[in-house]
């Protein structure tokens, strides 16, 4: 199977690393996808939205130029939310998010009696009560 009268057989499908950046899904476009196309059969609408955080399959990813030369059939609406085209950049949101789920994740936890609740923990003044992994909180205005 190695060799044939036109030389060494090569497999079927190419042994190249698959690239985790999601491409356009126009044939031949290479592009990396910027935007998210959705069709609403129901209401004859073609949404063009931001990029889906996961690929679905009846979605379309569409590079940047794609999206803007983007048409729908007559009688169709096409609605363009805004797409941001920059590189996602993390906000202090995301900063704090962060650093609280590490503090949570150094805390240390005992484990309450099997159907009983923990009582809240004290350094926490927003937490009030807790079951499981689902904590009650207070609102922070009051």
């Amino acid at each position: 199977m190695g060799e044939s009268r036109r030389g060494p057989v090569r497999s079927a499908v190419p042994s190249i690393v698959v690239s985790p950046v999601r491409r356009c899904s126009r044939t031949a476009c290479g592009r990396p996808a910027v935007a998210t196309l959705t069709y609403v059969y129901a209401d004859s609408t073609a949404v063009l939205g931001p990029l889906a955080t996961y690929a679905e399959p009846h979605c379309y990813d569409l590079c940047a130029e794609h999206s803007e030369r983007l048409t729908a059939p007559r009688g169709w609406d096409v609605v363009r939310l805004a797409v941001d085209t920059g590189p996602a950049r993390p906000s202090s949101d995301d900063l704090e998010a962060l650093a609280n789920a590490v503090r949570e994740a150094a805390r240390p936890h005992t484990r309450p009696e099997r159907g009983r609740e923990r009582p809240a923990d004290p350094s926490d003044p927003l937490e009030v009560a807790r079951r499981g992994h689902l904590r009650v909180l207070r609102s922070p205005d009051n």
